[in-house]
């Protein structure tokens, strides 16, 4: 099976998993503008190694198709300077909108009021450090980081460790929204202890987490029993090195989007991540679109905010079919009143 295979089933999974969590009725927004054709969309992407990064991207490209949008997608690959030097291109290119995908509008300087300026809406993804707008954004579409925090520190506390790491990015607000709210988590567990929050930026965890791996076991030994992290690409390279350093007792667990490579890592047992805190990715590039269809009829945000679920591996074994209750809810919203 190739990997583009096993992603996709995997997303399909999660969608269908995130959907059973809701009611059997639609429960997004039910009320909202039609959406005309020919509108042009440029995604600036903070790094697109990122897989809630590229879910979301998925998702709006879908929505777009469906409707005659046209999405166009820029590759921040990690780097603020890159990130302001893709904003400023997308101004001059003057779209109908403008997503920010996994970073703030406070990297960007003065951009955001030029774009305010030009009337060119921007809609964010993982944008802030919770959703909802904010002074630059439309929309910030996320679910809660600081629910899907405690999903992610409550089911490490349960398994009473002895000593937990937290890995983050303070970059980015929403990071340090999570890994601050599994900090004050686990201090209110008596039996709990935090050894480090390690502010290692996500764009350099595939590079630098063994030699951070190696430091943390040198000052912690076997009193780190735990890891959590702020996403999961923190542990698409941790298992090698674990495993050399003989660590293959630490369980991992991902205060993340559930990428497809991490839910594969839980449906197949091998890994020593256990879990993950999936977002409904594709949905949200659904909702990203009708936000910013929102900001050009002059309508307000919808107020959505889709909920997250814990994936361990009993649940991403399950036999929850597919469901596409996203496409059929935004379809039925979006055609001519």
């Amino acid at each position: 099976m190739s990997c583009r295979t096993l992603a996709g089933l995997l997303i399909a999974w999660l969608l269908a998993a995130t959907a059973s969590l809701a009611q059997a009725q639609w429960p997004g927004p039910t009320q909202g503008p039609a959406v005309p054709p020919g509108k042009r969309v440029l995604f600036i992407a903070a790094d697109f190694r990122n897989g809630g990064v590229a879910g979301v991207y998925r998702g709006i490209k879908q929505a777009a198709r469906r409707v005659g949008w046209q999405v166009h997608a820029l590759d921040g690959r990690g780097d603020a300077a890159h990130l302001r030097r893709l904003a400023a291109q997308a101004l001059r290119e003057a779209p109908d909108g403008v997503v920010l995908g996994g970073f703030g509008a406070d990297m960007l300087g003065n951009l955001p009021a030029s774009f305010r300026q030009h009337k060119i809406p921007l809609v964010g993804w993982h944008a802030a450090d919770k959703p909802g707008p904010t002074r630059w954004l439309f929309n910030n579409v996320s679910t809660d980081p600081l629910l899907v925090a405690d999903l992610a520190a409550d089911l490490v506390i349960g398994e009473h460790p002895s000593g937990i790491v937290i890995f983050t990015d303070s970059q980015f607000a929403i990071a340090t929204a999570k890994a601050e709210r599994m900090a004050a988590r686990i201090a209110r567990c008596a039996s709990c202890r935090l050894l480090s929050i390690e502010d290692l930026p996500i764009a350099r965890a595939a590079e630098d987490i063994a030699t951070r791996t190696l430091q943390l076991q040198r000052r912690f030994g076997p009193s780190w029993t735990h890891a959590l992290a702020i996403n999961d690409l923190y542990f698409d390279h941790i298992n090698v090195p674990l495993a050399r350093l003989g660590r293959r007792d630490i369980r991992l667990v991902s205060a993340g989007d559930g990428s497809a490579k991490a839910l594969g890592r839980i449906q197949s047992g091998l890994s020593q991540q256990i879990a993950t805190v999936a977002e409904p990715l594709e949905a949200h590039g659904w909702q990203v679109l009708d936000e910013l269809n929102r900001a050009l009829a002059g309508e307000p945000p919808s107020g959505y905010v889709a909920r997250p679920l814990l994936v361990t591996g009993r649940t991403a074994n399950g036999d929850a079919a597919p469901d596409r209750q996203h496409e059929a809810g935004y379809l039925r919203l979006w055609q001519p009143k």
